[in-house]
């Protein structure tokens, strides 16, 4: 019997932050994420692959909002000005932090010069390494909607998955078998509306599958199938814990990067204007260590890179150990092959862990050596023919693990505003379409209310982050998609511009196909 296997598993998303103009907040998000996850996750595989002695392989969920962003032409332009102003205040870094600065300017140099080097095009570089095998990658909802919050209009949860299929097949050349869930989120039925995009397998939160009726034999350690003929994997929390728990896992250790304390508020708002930025904020540029984590931000230590890679070797080592022993203890009480899936936020990897690329090279590197054998779940579905039929649990990897995070006293506002505009919808497009000028009213219509739709703004009303940013987006979409409809069916007129300036700003989803959300007849079967 063949042995067992880690499937490492990246979701990378980001909600639709592009900004018509530079220097806001959500250019930020989109800029560290690309220099601090995107163009290290890319350099590690790429690098890993270039081995003939490592066999890397992983899977990674990539949401149609971020391929937009990563394929937005304005974007792509601004981003190098971005870097530009950063390094320059690199410069102005305290003495004692002299070796973080030169260590980081180098970091940020590297990846500016490989984002030049494929002029600024990340996903063909994606595709290439799904290409080779290296990276299977799945798509998402088109906004990363929650699902089991859209289920009263099963149009809705339709329209999500058959954009996000065609956008991904349209940007990555290939269509997706695969899905990441938003915030891996599953209600009965789900599956049917995955099969009717193609989408053939996804991941859960543990209990997703452990609660499964009837209960899977190997637990969380074999993929089973849905009744409606979708695959679905559990997420191991053994695999997990080490790397993702920021307090008693790895990037809590003394000696990694801190995230909290950034240049852009230790100097003063005057040095940081003189290079062409807007006060003192989070301008990821971080030069301090963990040092003590009860310590106040004050207290922390400058960071020495050396010593971080050191322990980013131990950790690699000491995880892959963890795993291979996981391996062997559950080979030897299963029929098959176990399988051992770590799901991950794709960001932790460099952003809120600025080692956490260097700890995935190393664990390429050093795999082989542990006996660890890593594989994506594409493949891992290739090596198991047979399946245990099981219903999967309704459940999400949020705080409590359903859908409180996403339903409670702070957003729940937001969810009879999705009802309203999603039934109006799809009374629409059920009609019909009259002409050519209503046609593109209604494309328009539909991207703002896939928009709106966005787990994101729930999620940041629900931590209390930014509040006002997030109700002020769910509103403008929804307002926009009310003003659109009124344009359609009551010939109320627009101003001068006005359609052009928003198609401008939400340029995403070109294949955008409002028959996705004609009405159902029938919502137990496929139509």
């Amino acid at each position: 019997m063949e042995s067992g296997a880690l499937a490492l598993v990246l979701h990378a998303h980001l909600p639709y932050v592009r900004a018509t103009a530079p220097n806001s907040l959500e250019e930020d998000w989109f800029f560290q994420a690309l220099i601090e996850c995107y163009l290290p996750l890319l350099e590690t595989l790429e690098a890993a692959a270039a081995d003939p002695q490592q066999q890397p392989q992983l899977t990674m969920g990539t949401s149609p909002t971020l391929l937009s962003l990563l394929a937005d032409p304005t974007l792509q332009r601004r981003f190098p000005q971005w870097i530009k102003a950063r390094l320059g205040l690199l410069h102005e870094a305290p003495a004692d932090r002299r070796e973080a600065a030169v260590h980081l300017q180098a970091t940020i140099e590297r990846h500016l010069a490989s984002w030049h080097a494929c002029n600024g095009d990340l996903i063909s570089r994606f595709a290439a390494l799904q290409r080779q095998g290296v990276v299977d990658l799945l798509t998402c909802g088109a906004t990363h909607g929650y699902l089991p919050l859209l289920r009263e209009h099963p149009e809705a949860v339709r329209a999500q998955l058959r954009t996000a299929v065609r956008e991904h097949q349209r940007l990555l050349g290939e269509r997706p078998l695969g899905i990441w869930l938003p915030e891996c989120a599953y209600y009965e039925g789900l599956d049917v509306w995955m099969r009717d995009a193609g989408l053939r397998y996804a991941v859960l939160d543990g209990h997703g599958l452990l609660h499964a009726k009837p209960r899977p034999r190997y637990g969380v350690y074999a993929p089973i199938c849905s009744r409606n003929g979708v695959a679905f994997f559990g997420r191991d929390s053994d695999a997990t814990l080490p790397v993702w728990s920021a307090k008693d896992g790895y990037p809590g250790d003394p000696a990694y990067r801190e995230f909290h304390r950034d240049l852009g508020w230790d100097l003063p708002p005057e040095r940081i204007a003189a290079h062409g930025l807007p006060g003192q904020r989070p301008l990821g540029l971080k030069l301090h260590r963990v040092s003590n984590q009860s310590a106040p931000l004050d207290a922390k230590q400058p960071y020495q890179p050396v010593q971080a890679q050191a322990r980013t070797r131990e950790h690699a080592q000491h995880f892959l150990q963890g795993r291979r022993d996981q391996l062997a203890n559950l080979q030897a009480g299963m029929g098959t092959a176990p399988l051992l899936v770590a799901p991950f936020d794709a960001e932790l990897f460099g952003h809120w862990w600025f080692e956490g690329p260097q700890f995935l090279a190393e664990l390429f590197r050093q795999g082989p050596e542990q006996g660890v054998r890593f594989s994506s779940l594409r493949a891992a579905l290739g090596g198991t023919p047979n399946l245990q039929v099981c219903d999967p649990c309704p459940s999400s990897w949020g705080r409590g693990g359903f859908h409180d995070y996403w339903l409670n006293e702070t957003n729940a506002w937001i969810v009879p505003e999705w009802s309203k505009a999603g039934q109006t919808m799809v009374d629409r497009c059920s009609r019909g379409v009259g002409s050519e000028a209503d046609l593109r009213l209604l494309n328009q219509a539909g991207r703002e209310l896939l928009l709106a739709q966005s787990s994101d703004w729930s999620f940041i009303l629900r931590s209390g982050t930014t509040t006002e940013l997030a109700k002020e987006r769910v509103e403008r979409h929804l307002g926009r998609f009310w003003r659109l409809m009124a344009a359609i069916d009551h010939r109320e007129e627009l101003p001068e511009g006005w359609l052009v300036d928003v198609e401008t700003e939400d340029a995403l989803f070109p294949l955008i196909q409002p028959a996705d959300w004609a009405r159902l007849h029938n919502t137990t079967a496929i139509p």
